[in-house]
């Protein structure tokens, strides 16, 4: 697959497994100060509240932001890894994340991600496309290549733990309605 239907493929998977369900709201393309100087763009956004039945759950719930990207070379092109969210999360292939973990390992991604996008929030992990039966520890020793006609899921393979957010939830729930989805 070329970058451009790779990203689509990755974003087409996060959108029917792990967007949405009940009581999730989330929207793509979420623009960000739109307008200034710090205009960004987040691939996707979703806000899960703990609970619908009182403003307490709403005020409660959390955002998290996902960022599509297809290899190493879409990590590092300067564009997206916009993180305003509690939770974040890089979703890519087995490839690139066998890619870019050593850099990850070695402090190389955080360094990047303070100098490129000092806005975005540090509290980040990273989910891979592996096959439906298939286990990650499998995929990373023997990626299978993506195919339309496998059935693929998303796993975490670099858990991201809550952190705090910088942006109102009013503004980010504005910024998701404005997009359209």
């Amino acid at each position: 697959m070329t970058r451009t239907e790779t990203t689509k493929f990755l974003g087409k998977l996060l959108a029917d497994t792990r967007l949405g369900g009940a009581g999730s709201h989330w929207a793509s393309e979420v623009s960000i100060d739109p307008w200034t100087p710090k205009a960004r763009r987040v691939d996707y956004m979703e806000f899960s509240p703990a609970n619908q039945c009182s403003v307490s759950g709403i005020e409660k719930g959390i955002f998290t932001c996902y960022e599509i990207k297809s290899c190493k070379e879409d990590v590092y092109s300067g564009n997206g890894l916009n993180f305003f969210g509690e939770k974040n999360y890089i979703v890519t292939t087995m490839a690139c994340y066998k890619d870019i973990l050593p850099d990850f390992r070695s402090g190389k991604f955080a360094n990047y991600m303070s100098e490129k996008h000092p806005d975005s929030s540090t509290y980040y992990g990273i989910m891979v496309a592996i096959p439906f039966w298939g286990e990650a520890t499998e995929e990373f020793n023997d990626p299978t290549p993506l195919s339309e006609d496998i059935n693929w899921k998303l796993e975490i393979v670099l858990p991201c733990r809550q952190g705090i957010r910088t942006k109102s939830m009013t503004e980010l729930l504005f910024c998701m309605l404005r997009s359209g989805r």
